[in-house]
Parts: structure tokens; sequence; C-alpha cells
């Protein structure tokens, strides 16, 4: 009966184990988790690669882009534009509408792609 129990025991264990992997495993991935943001461009700072947007009800939100953030909606985005050119986009484009897709991890965001949001250059930023 020792063999038994101690068979019994080990597979407890075992299982025990991999279903606490499994809970740390999805806590870590549930912490990058995909927002959305609209908003006026107010400012962009190329050496730190941020920009601030500032939302509808007035609270202004810091977000970093990275090579991998794309464009969309601009025809500065057409054919033959690269991904990484966020820079001159945002460059050009203090005090325009746009609608940013990004994660955040640790009180980062880092956006995955910023829409055009208007036809025409948005009021400009009120201070």
């Amino acid at each position: 009966m020792s063999l038994f129990r101690t068979k019994r025991f080990s597979v407890f264990l075992a299982a025990l184990v991999a279903f606490a992997f499994a809970i740390g495993s999805q806590s870590s991935f549930a912490q990058d988790v995909a927002h959305a943001l609209s908003g006026v461009v107010k400012s962009v700072d190329k050496g730190t690669k941020t920009f601030v947007v500032k939302a509808a009800d007035g609270t202004e939100h810091t977000i970093k882009w990275t090579d991998s953030t794309v464009v969309k909606g601009s025809k500065d985005a057409g054919k033959g534009v690269e991904k990484g050119s966020v820079d001159t986009y945002l460059g050009a484009k203090k005090g325009t509408q746009v609608t940013v897709d990004y994660t955040e991890k640790a009180g980062e965001k880092t956006a995955t792609g910023v829409k055009d949001a208007s036809k025409a250059t948005a009021k400009a930023v009120s201070q």
C-alpha cells in the first residue's frame, strides 16, 4: 500500500505543479493587454520615440513607438512607405486627430498602430 500511496501522491504533486505553472503563465500574458485611444497629437519627441495624445476628456497619454508600429489611413502611408516611417509621420502631424492602438505593460504604453482619424488637421490643442 505504501508504494501505491507514494505513486498517487507523486501524480497529485505533478498535477498541482502543472496547474500552478498554467495559472502563472496566464497572468503574465494578461498584463500585455491591447487598448485603443482617440485624441489629438499634442507633442512628439523623436529622441525618446514618444508622443503625447490629448483625449477628449482632457487627459494626456504619453505613448512610445517602435520600428514595428504601423501607420494607417494617411496619404503619407501609401504604397512604398516603410513601417518604420512613424517618425516622419508623427513629426508632421502635431495637432492631428488620431486613434492609437497600444499595449500597456508595467505602466508603459507602446503603440502598435496609429490611424489618422481626421480628414483635415484637427483644431490646435488648447493649452
